[in-house]
């Protein structure tokens, strides 16, 4: 049965709700509580001018590491390199561990796992009773800053979101929890690794702008159309390029996750 919610509240142009009906357990620890609110998306969906209502959900607070996977492995081995069908991952699928279950120099405990597809980064979440979070879900959280729920419109916080894009892509990955908690107290949503969502096969834009806003264009789920409201907002449009290229067998060195779960 789905939980009442308070009255809404207005904070900095989103309307957001409180946590009213979040399970405690999914808030606590691992996982950080986001109020739902009336959100506009980046991308210009053609049934939803107005923006998308986001749902009160919670979030993993960190992407998940080679550590949590290696052990997520040991409780579903049926998920090793060594043993996946080639349907569920490709051949490059977790090709940097040592061996099908040894992480080794390449693949530290604390580092984000990658090299992952869609369909086992799905199963992890799917083992621990979560779920990816969806693009509007992920997009609504990533766009909070330290002390703001939305700071897109700060070109300083542009800025430095583009400053860890512009990074190399060789360089070695840094350990997860090295950012500031945004707001909601979730870390390396920008600057560490790409990340799957629940709905990336459906993510699907024009690279053309001489074609952005076209509704015939891209398509959403089979139904609304997709351009980008903010062109300015480079850093996200790179994100939905990279997930819209890409297939669920599919895995690079610089893609990973982290789970989420609903509220009741």
């Amino acid at each position: 049965m789905r939980a009442r919610l308070a009255a809404p509240l207005l904070v900095l142009g989103l309307v957001v709700l409180p946590l009213a009906g979040l399970a405690a357990g999914a808030v606590a620890g691992r996982y950080a509580g986001i109020p739902g609110g009336q959100f506009k998306s980046v991308l210009g969906y053609e049934d939803a001018k107005n923006g998308v209502r986001v749902k009160t959900f919670a979030l993993m607070r960190k992407p998940v590491t080679n550590a949590e996977f290696l052990a997520f492995l040991g409780r579903h081995p049926e998920w090793r390199r060594d043993r996946v069908a080639g349907v569920f991952a490709e051949s490059r699928y977790l090709s940097h561990w040592a061996g099908p279950d040894t992480l080794g120099p390449n693949a530290l405990p604390d580092r984000p796992v990658v090299w992952v597809s869609w369909f086992a980064a799905e199963a992890y979440c799917k083992s621990l009773d979560a779920r990816l979070p969806t693009w509007n879900e992920w997009e609504y959280a990533a766009a909070a800053d330290e002390t703001r729920v939305d700071a897109r419109s700060d070109p300083a916080w542009r800025e430095r979101i583009l400053g860890w894009y512009a990074r190399s892509s060789k360089d070695a990955l840094p350990r997860v929890g090295l950012q500031s908690p945004n707001v909601y107290g979730v870390q390396d949503l920008h600057g560490l690794v790409w990340e799957w969502t629940e709905d990336a096969s459906s993510l699907m834009v024009d690279g053309d702008n001489r074609n952005q806003g076209d509704p015939d264009k891209g398509k959403f789920c089979g139904a609304g159309a997709l351009s980008m409201n903010d062109r300015e907002n480079y850093a996200v449009l790179m994100r939905v390029a990279m997930l819209s290229s890409l297939e669920g067998r599919d895995a690079t060195a610089n893609m990973g996750f982290r789970c989420a779960r609903s509220a009741p």
